[in-house]
């Protein structure tokens, strides 16, 4: 496994690169936010509440407009721990599934304790973020997997029959892991959505979404980024569900002018495939991303986790000025964001300059401690 060094990369391609990162976090958290209150409600039930067309705008949840569920959360500590794996690599001592399990685990924390304990030392930033403190509804498997200490493994998983679409709509920053292979990308993704979601559909599904961003990321069409997961998943076992998941999106691109029926027959009881297939669906098809990320969420499944794939997708492939403005405004946490984006975007383009044989940064060190 390998990281692109500093020294390859340009001016423009790192402002690229820059802009996919901010765009995949910043969409997939606006999506998040933006199906959160429609997150327990059918499709009848979402159209009595916002009108005939249904949710087309941020909606009041969790006491104001714009705020994320905990998909937003892992997603952010997802990214925490993929930068700290990159920093633990100088130690001789590299495991990135560990690395990603001990950020779950500090996510874990953040559910159980009233703020920030400044005693934990070895914590990072990130944790240290208040507003990160707030319970949005984590469900049980979350709660389960991230319980205790032990680590869930592709040969003793976490909930081996849990279906849901949660550690897929944490998986996003794995696909930002531009300067690695696609098979080294699912297999992370894979291995770290198993700590908590160990049913094969559930876990594949993650791979295959990590694969789809890593392709937008490195500039590939949506249609070929799916192409690509397809490929990969064709070498795995139990990969079918996941596989015809995918080619039932493509097809449905195909079939007349985009509507919630069709959105809800491939989300279809809501696990990770069908909500896979939904969101590329609904990034395939989407006008603009706006449009793409109200057809995903008007919808009687888990509306949250469908904008939070669909936007990161979207967000992938356009890059950040793509995303509504009007939205990103009033997104919860968004300085946190954009923090945390960049600091990804300089450790994967610029790691060797910030800890490395020419000597480390000791405010990057306090940042990501190893």
């Amino acid at each position: 496994m390998g990281a692109t060094s500093g020294a390859v990369w340009g001016r423009a391609e790192q402002q690229d690169f820059r802009s996919r990162v901010r765009g995949t976090l910043l969409g997939a958290a606006v999506g998040d936010a933006l199906g959160g209150p429609a997150d327990p409600l059918s499709l009848e039930e979402i159209r009595a509440a916002y009108g005939p067309e249904g949710l087309l705008d941020l909606a009041f949840g969790q006491g104001r407009r714009g705020t994320v569920t905990h998909h937003t959360q892992l997603t952010l500590f997802t990214v925490d721990g993929l930068i700290r794996a990159q920093v633990r690599r100088d130690t001789g001592a590299w495991h990135p599934p560990t690395d990603l399990h001990r950020a779950y685990l500090r996510w874990a924390a953040t559910q159980r304790d009233w703020g920030p304990d400044e005693r934990r030392k070895d914590d990072g930033w990130l944790a240290r973020e208040e507003w990160l403190y707030a319970r949005r509804e984590p469900t049980r498997a979350l709660l389960v997997g991230f319980g205790d200490d032990t680590l869930g493994t592709l040969e003793s998983p976490k909930n081996p029959g849990e279906l849901g679409p949660e550690a897929v709509a944490r998986s996003a920053p794995f696909g930002l892991l531009v300067g690695w292979e696609p098979q080294l990308v699912a297999q992370l993704a894979v291995e770290c959505a198993a700590q908590s979601h160990g049913h094969p559909i559930a876990y594949l599904s993650a791979g295959a979404y990590a694969v789809i961003v890593h392709a937008l990321a490195r500039g590939e069409s949506l249609d070929g980024a799916v192409q690509r997961a397809l490929a990969l998943l064709a070498a795995r076992p139990g990969h079918q569900p996941v596989s015809d998941a995918l080619q039932h999106a493509l097809g449905a691109v195909r079939q007349g002018i985009p509507s919630p029926t069709r959105v809800e027959e491939l989300a279809g009881d809501g696990t990770a495939d069908g909500l896979l297939a939904a969101s590329v669906y609904c990034a395939l098809v989407g006008e603009d991303v706006r449009h793409g990320l109200c057809l995903a969420v008007n919808q009687s499944g888990p509306s949250a986790a469908a904008g939070a794939l669909t936007g990161g997708l979207l967000g992938a492939l356009h890059g950040e000025t793509a995303l509504p403005p009007g939205w990103l405004t009033e997104l919860e946490g968004r300085p946190t964001m954009l923090e945390l984006a960049d600091d990804f975007a300089m450790e994967m383009t610029q790691g060797p300059a910030l800890h490395g044989p020419a000597g480390s940064s000791p405010g990057w060190l306090a940042r990501y401690p190893r």
